[in-house]
């Protein structure tokens, strides 16, 4: 592969670096994120990669059970991964008003 593709940036990955290689040496421990869209795609992705460094997820989804399920997938592969799912709708201002208070006893505790 040659051209601005192969290329690494300043950050020292390219585009065909792995999430593993990013994360590499990351520790997220005591840390706590709030994923919206965990449910699908790069969301899912992104709660696997949290996790991974030990950051507590909170997947915050409309559709509790596919969160469920994507946090079952998650736990088979990494055991002692720390992530919850929360049921939230960003369209609906009582979901965000009511989430609020959770997700900060849960970011401080």
């Amino acid at each position: 592969m040659c051209g601005i593709f192969s290329k690494k940036g300043a950050s020292g990955f390219s585009l065909w670096s792995t999430t593993e290689q990013v994360i590499e040496g990351i520790n997220g421990t005591g840390l706590t994120g709030l994923v919206t869209g965990g449910s699908s795609g790069i969301g899912v992705k992104t709660c696997r990669v949290l996790t991974l460094c030990g950051v507590h997820v909170v997947m915050a989804i409309r559709n509790t059970a596919v969160g469920e399920s994507v946090k079952e997938m998650i736990l088979e592969e990494i055991p002692g991964a720390k992530i919850d799912v929360k049921e939230f709708d960003l369209n609906s201002l009582e979901f965000v008003r009511k989430f609020g208070p959770d997700y900060f006893l849960l970011a401080f505790h």
